[in-house]
């Protein structure tokens, strides 16, 4: 076993251990409303800003609420789609699933926490979130060795080829919150 898996699978037992088993159920519910309704809405993105900790008295956030219902869904229904799309592989998904929620409010800089969220509702077996606690997780990994540009689809390239190395009964959602937890509050 390599120490990028030793590491990771410390780092995932730690997690499991100390986290509560109640803390993914907003991100389980919103993630299964969007399977059964293809998209997410305004009500689904705020449970996941909530779930995230952010702040919801941004600007995007009530640029967000002005933004109607089905033009939100419809966005997340698309974005849900190409997330999906396993005939290319994930970095490729992700890339394409992140450049259309760039029409969304709060999704079009270059942030990529809210965005990462909804995919991973959206996409639960295939995306994983990426925060700045994921970003340090992975410079933890690689000694600092990580881009200072690093793009949501080259996260998902490096965190679907660390699922590959642990085992294939990990999820990429697993690798995030391993990442999470080498990389700390």
């Amino acid at each position: 076993m390599t120490e990028i898996e030793n590491q990771l699978l410390a780092a995932k037992a730690k997690y499991d251990e100390q986290a509560s088993p109640h803390y993914d159920e907003v991100l389980s519910e919103v993630s299964s409303r969007a399977e059964a309704s293809s998209s997410l809405g305004k009500v689904d993105i705020g449970a996941l800003v909530a779930w995230k900790r952010l702040q919801a008295n941004t600007r995007w956030m009530a640029k967000l609420m002005r933004t109607p219902e089905a033009e939100v869904r419809a966005i997340t229904a698309r974005a849900r789609e190409a997330a999906l799309d396993d005939s290319v592989a994930v970095a490729s998904a992700a890339d394409t699933a992140r450049r259309i929620l760039k029409d969304l409010p709060g999704c079009g800089g270059r942030g990529q926490a809210v965005p990462s969220a909804i995919l991973t509702a959206a996409a639960p077996q295939r995306m994983a979130v990426y925060d700045r606690r994921a970003r340090k997780g992975l410079s933890t990994l690689f000694d600092g060795r990580i881009p200072r540009s690093y793009t949501y689809s080259a996260y998902m390239e490096t965190v679907d080829d660390i699922r590959q190395q642990v085992g294939q009964s990990w999820t990429n959602r697993d690798v995030d919150l391993a990442l999470s937890t080498l990389g700390g509050k």
